[in-house]
């Protein structure tokens, strides 16, 4: 098990499975503006923070249209959707077994404060946290104030912390924080990505933190 104290988890991709939904509703904006459509696989090469940079990379032109209005459908998609994804069920095992071992566990989300409360609270997982971060906007945009703020609320030793996230921003997270990282590659980047930030520990799937 893992040797650290407190826990913070990435939501998105790494405690919730929403890859799926994420790739949909990329397409239905893409296919509204006659945009080649993503591919899995080609989504987790491209995604990217701040996603306003991803949206670009895959066509989109804020210089005709609007940032705002976009990001705003991106949420109505998304939201239609939220309900077909779940949690993974290794996770669950996680959040499980570090509670059992007195770990703190927190989350650190670039999902807007509300959404994230009604999603954590329709999955089941609330009682595992001692809080749940997310952002007061709709933009996915940088976590670094809000991870630092948790470790300073809770009087956390960065060196004994951990965060466990599936994106190139969580590793920069947790760098700016100080703290441990294990990137995971089931959810919204590749494990090449991944391993590319240069963060220490990169695995395919909670289960191999399971097995350690």
């Amino acid at each position: 098990m893992l040797n650290c104290k407190a826990i913070i988890w990435d939501y998105n991709g790494t405690l919730l499975n929403d890859l799926s939904i994420g790739v949909e509703c990329i397409n239905r904006m893409l296919s509204k503006r006659e945009l080649p459509l993503l591919s899995v696989e080609r989504y987790r090469e491209v995604f990217t923070f701040p996603v306003k940079k991803y949206y670009e990379s895959v066509g989109f032109d804020f210089n005709r249209e609007d940032w705002d209005k976009a990001a705003k459908e991106f949420i109505q998609h998304y939201t239609s959707l939220l309900p077909q994804s779940e949690i993974f069920p290794e996770a669950l095992e996680l959040l499980s077994k570090f509670s059992a071992n007195g770990k703190k566990q927190f989350i650190l989300s670039a999902m807007e404060q509300n959404m994230l409360n009604q999603s954590t609270q329709n999955e089941n997982i609330i009682t595992y946290f001692d809080e749940i971060s997310g952002i007061d906007n709709i933009y996915a945009s940088s976590k670094i104030k809000n991870g630092l703020q948790l470790l300073k609320k809770y009087k956390l030793q960065a060196k004994e912390v951990c965060l466990l996230g599936d994106t190139t921003h969580d590793y920069e997270v947790a760098k700016e924080l100080g703290c441990q990282c294990i990137l995971i590659a089931a959810g919204h980047q590749s494990f090449n990505k991944l391993k590319q930030t240069g963060c220490p520990i990169v695995v395919n799937d909670l289960n191999d933190i399971i097995k350690n």
